[in-house]
């Protein structure tokens, strides 16, 4: 294996030949034939690139990446948090319904703003979808009527099962479903039909 010393002295050996050049004029082109290299001086790859500039380009990347993903997350709690939920209109009963959801275990059969099983509709737009926007007592009646109503029975449908849910907590659940509707979701799911 050929080192820079060996390929500056390769371009000396032509400049050697001729007997008209000055030491001077020698040295200078020596001085610009090590410019033109990088200025190595004769160091191989594993001189110049040693243990501890390996070292520091690892920690020094480790480093920024951190730094970046610590932003990003922070980013991302920040938009979460003012932009994207509706925390105004969290309330105790909004909660309570999440906590019945999750009791019921609605998510086994349910999708809620893409998360969960596709047995059954998704429920994180079912407010839009039952007119919540344009008459929330409206919407609101008719989510607990159907809540009320189930199993349809109904031959080759999916069915529902009956929870014993009493009105409040069927108004609780229903206003967790209105809540939910309201979270900037991106324009997901892509449709009203869920």
């Amino acid at each position: 294996m050929r080192t820079f010393g060996d390929i500056v002295a390769s371009f000396d050996a032509p400049l050697n030949r001729h007997q008209g050049q000055s030491p001077a004029q020698r040295q200078d082109a020596q001085l610009l034939i090590t410019e033109v290299m990088g200025g190595c001086r004769g160091l191989s790859m594993s001189e110049r690139f040693t243990k501890a500039s390996a070292r520091n380009i690892f920690y020094g990347g480790s480093a920024f990446f951190f730094v970046l993903f610590v932003a990003l997350t922070a980013h991302s709690h920040i938009y979460i948090n003012n932009e994207s939920t509706d925390e105004k209109t969290l309330t105790d009963s909004v909660g309570h319904g999440k906590r019945l959801w999750e009791k019921h275990a609605c998510v086994n059969c349910h999708t809620i703003l893409g998360e969960g099983a596709y047995f059954a509709p998704e429920l994180g737009n079912v407010w839009v979808r039952y007119g919540g926007r344009a008459d929330p007592a409206q919407a609101r009646e008719t989510l607990i009527a159907w809540f009320k109503n189930q199993p349809s029975g109904v031959p080759g449908r999916r069915q529902m099962p009956d929870f014993k849910m009493n009105d409040q907590e069927l108004n609780d659940l229903v206003d967790f479903l209105e809540w939910t509707s309201r979270i900037n979701t991106q324009n997901w799911p892509p449709n009203d039909q869920g």
